[in-house]
């Protein structure tokens, strides 16, 4: 054979890169069209969309219409999720206030997931708390949840952190089985998380069988002590929204997420069933819809005046 020319090398380059390039498209295959995540780059380089919405000084508040299952019925009620980034400490796990110590922080997003209803007589207020890196190379793991649920008869609190991989924490409450207890739920995926996922990188939604550590409000409310259950995930696609769902295999529950497909991927939707096998297998339902959104420097209206907010939220 006779030697190769500098446009034969051209040509075999060109073509090398061509095959590279239609590798990668079908690598990323399922998130194809005009409807693709606009994901976020790995580590602190994070997309243009990303930063101008979720760093101009606001904060996300959603109001959704709540119907929760409590005691064998269906009580009516008000949720609110409530997206916000913020400097974290990194060693002792709470909001960074002081620049000096701005070499252990790193930048989070933070969920307060807030329910309230009401239960024949009495009130109940459950709001949980989710801190999750947006450097997820450095930081892998949401390094803080805690749960609170008050009521007439009492309440009970619930944190978890990682120690050493593992979710270690503690649990109090007013329940004797349940005062005053130290929890090792293992080293499985938050679901808590997964509401914080969604918002930042849908792409990184696990999908097929996984374990997870179920959410912190369930918990709490059904007097479960947190740790590794088996699950099935999906991610579906339903028009211009994905639901996201998980079935648990020895809980008798499912969850599903609905959020909007493009950017800022918010959720618009949740429902929760759970088999009642106390009552002939009823199938309870906690559902979740969304009527009002609003950027809002929250921290800063909280005068009588600004109370016109909340009518802006339907609250």
């Amino acid at each position: 054979m006779g030697k190769s020319t500098k446009q034969d090398d051209k040509k075999n380059l060109a073509i090398l890169f061509l095959s590279i390039f239609i590798g990668l498209l079908i690598i990323l295959g399922t998130w194809e069209g005009d409807d693709a995540p606009d994901l976020v780059d790995e580590g602190n380089n994070l997309s243009k969309k990303f930063n101008e919405y979720w760093y101009q000084g606001l904060a996300e508040i959603s109001h959704f219409s709540l119907q929760q299952a409590r005691y064998d019925e269906i009580h009516n009620g008000d949720a609110v999720l409530i997206y916000v980034t913020e400097d974290f400490l990194t060693d002792i796990h709470v909001k960074s206030e002081h620049s000096a110590m701005a070499q252990n922080t790193t930048s989070v997003i933070k969920l307060n997931l807030i329910k309230k209803f009401i239960t024949g007589v009495y009130p109940y207020s459950v709001m949980s708390s989710i801190f999750t890196p947006i450097n997820r190379e450095q930081f892998p793991q949401t390094l803080k949840i805690s749960a609170s649920s008050q009521e007439w008869c009492g309440h009970t609190y619930l944190q978890l952190n990682p120690r050493k991989l593992l979710y270690q924490g503690s649990r109090h409450s007013y329940f004797m089985k349940e005062a005053d207890q130290k929890i090792s739920a293992g080293s499985g995926l938050l679901e808590d998380e997964i509401w914080n996922t969604i918002r930042m990188n849908p792409a990184d939604l696990p999908v097929g069988d996984i374990e997870l550590i179920p959410g912190s409000q369930f918990c709490l409310l059904n007097h479960i002590t947190p740790g590794i259950a088996q699950a099935e995930a999906q991610l579906i696609e339903e028009g211009d929204k994905f639901k996201y769902v998980i079935k648990y295999r020895n809980l008798a529950r499912k969850l599903n997420i609905i959020f909007n497909r493009s950017f800022p991927y918010d959720i618009m939707e949740w429902e929760e069933t759970r088999t009642n096998k106390d009552q002939d297998n009823s199938i309870l339902k906690t559902r979740a819809v969304r009527t009002d959104i609003l950027l809002l420097d929250y921290w800063n209206k909280n005068h009588v005046s600004d109370s016109v907010y909340r009518s802006k939220l339907g609250l």
